[in-house]
């Protein structure tokens, strides 16, 4: 993997990026939901071109992995240690579900992909994965069928798309929509339980 060198322009512009994405995510773990909006924002457009770069044979993923992401960022933003860089936390989290993607896809070529190989991982305990567990549940409990049947099956399941619409009765395209839209409705939902919360 090619080193950016210290005084490199694009290495300045990633320092502030991940300065300015640490301070809105500190500030709406704070209770700050405007600020915890703009994080989600900022990170989903960061996490879209890091995805671009790897997942260039698989360009119809890219968008349900943001979210995917997304989700787990919200679920464990209680894991996230201040005195820890911000990217290397959100790296292990994508190249997590990066990397469960690509298992999924039976992707053995992408696999061999450099993923960032030196970023430092944050296991939860149990009990915090029982409480992430717990709130994407109640989370996707608000949803209709047609969008939390589809994440259940592909998403927590493991099923493929064909597999979740034999399971469902709907059909395959209904599915990839039904994941599609119901991503972003989670997100939407993980935003009004934060502003609750605070």
């Amino acid at each position: 993997m090619e080193r950016i060198p210290t005084d490199s322009p694009a290495l300045a512009d990633m320092k502030a990026a991940e300065q300015r994405l640490r301070a809105l995510l500190l500030q709406g773990m704070a209770g700050d939901s405007q600020a915890y909006q703009a994080f989600l924002k900022g990170l989903s457009t960061h996490l879209r071109s890091f995805l671009r770069r790897r997942l260039s044979s698989l360009p119809d993923d890219i968008e349900d992995l943001v979210q995917d992401i997304l989700l787990a960022v919200h679920n464990q933003r209680h894991t996230y240690r201040t005195d820890q860089p911000l990217t290397a936390w959100v790296n292990a989290i994508a190249r997590y579900k990066l990397i469960d993607l690509l298992r999924s896809r039976s992707g053995r070529e992408a696999l061999h992909d450099p993923i960032d190989d030196d970023l430092a991982v944050f296991a939860a305990n149990d009990h915090d994965a029982a409480d992430a567990r717990r709130d994407v549940h109640t989370l996707l409990n608000q949803l209709p069928d047609n969008q939390r049947l589809p994440i259940v099956h592909t998403k927590l399941e493991g099923l493929s798309v064909s597999e979740a619409a034999a399971a469902t009765g709907m059909s395959e395209s209904a599915i990839k929509v039904g994941v599609h839209r119901g991503m972003k409705a989670l997100a939407a939902l993980m935003t009004q339980s934060l502003r609750r919360a605070s």
